[in-house]
């Protein structure tokens, strides 16, 4: 039983590709970041990834870790044993991340086996959409597919939205020009033609689609936007042949949970941040 890691994308796939394709839903955010690898290159996100894979007793992949920095290290839920040598693992790097995001079940044992104070942050949940409920009534105005012409407005958004949510910030342009070249955002707006909320989706992967960057500006909140426009966006992912449509949200938020929750998204698993020093 050991941790295994790569910076070579192909390996990683070889090794832990199946498993991350069994479940598709909660490994959305890998299989979305690989695939944005795969087809963007490898320094997309910045710095070349970090891939890592927990063979258990049987040889079979057990869990995985995913570095795109500066984002954080993302885990999948891990079995028992894998935590503690992972804890090692990452203590020992140079390049010791300042964020690990886990599943909730695993932290109480990472952080046990952190040799240094972990300091706890963002609580997240993943949600499924189990049976879309269009919202009542429908805010004014209409959906429609962002395009380059829109590039501007969204990369100003993206920016808002990751600091609002106090995300790493990345290369904002490059992710937006990534999701417009498939057709990936999709605005609201009202009667008159202004742009009042925006929703992305990922690529397919897996049968899998996420939503994600929802994001109204201050002014235009509480009219329904969000809703409606994550409402459309979700549709349309079902339409063009998802088997999974999911999103995360902040646990902190109760107004984006219970919006979701109102348009027939379900709870699937929590993950928190952990700040190690």
């Amino acid at each position: 039983m050991s941790w295994s890691v790569t910076r070579d994308l192909d390996v990683f796939l070889a090794a832990a590709g199946v498993f991350l394709h069994a479940r598709p839903a909660e490994h959305s955010v890998q299989l979305s970041v690989l695939d944005t690898l795969r087809i963007r290159g490898l320094r997309f996100y910045g710095v070349p990834p970090l891939f890592g894979w927990w063979l258990g007793e049987e040889g079979a992949v057990g869990g995985v870790l995913l570095r795109t920095p500066p984002h954080p290290l993302h885990l999948t839920a891990l079995p028992a044993q894998a935590v503690a040598p992972l804890a090692e693992l990452i203590s020992g790097a140079e390049d010791r991340p300042d964020t690990v995001e886990v599943v909730r079940g695993n932290a109480a044992a990472f952080a046990a086996a952190w040799p240094g104070k972990i300091r706890t942050g963002r609580a997240s949940r993943l949600h499924r959409l189990k049976a879309l409920e269009p919202p009542e009534p429908i805010p004014p105005g209409r959906v429609r597919t962002a395009t380059p012409a829109d590039r501007e407005l969204l990369i100003a958004w993206g920016e808002a939205f990751t600091h609002e949510a106090g995300g790493s910030a990345g290369d904002t342009a490059a992710l937006v020009d990534d999701r417009l070249s498939h057709e990936g955002f999709a605005l609201w707006e009202r009667e008159d033609g202004t742009p009042v909320s925006v929703a992305s989706t990922t690529r397919r992967v897996a049968g899998a689609v996420r939503v994600s960057y929802v994001y109204t500006p201050p002014e235009h909140r509480r009219r329904g936007y969000a809703a409606a426009v994550t409402a459309a966006v979700s549709a349309r992912a079902q339409e063009e042949g998802a088997r999974e449509v999911v999103l995360f949200t902040d646990l902190a938020n109760p107004t984006s949970n219970e919006i979701y929750r109102r348009i027939g998204y379900r709870p699937v698993l929590d993950r928190l941040a952990l700040h190690p020093s």
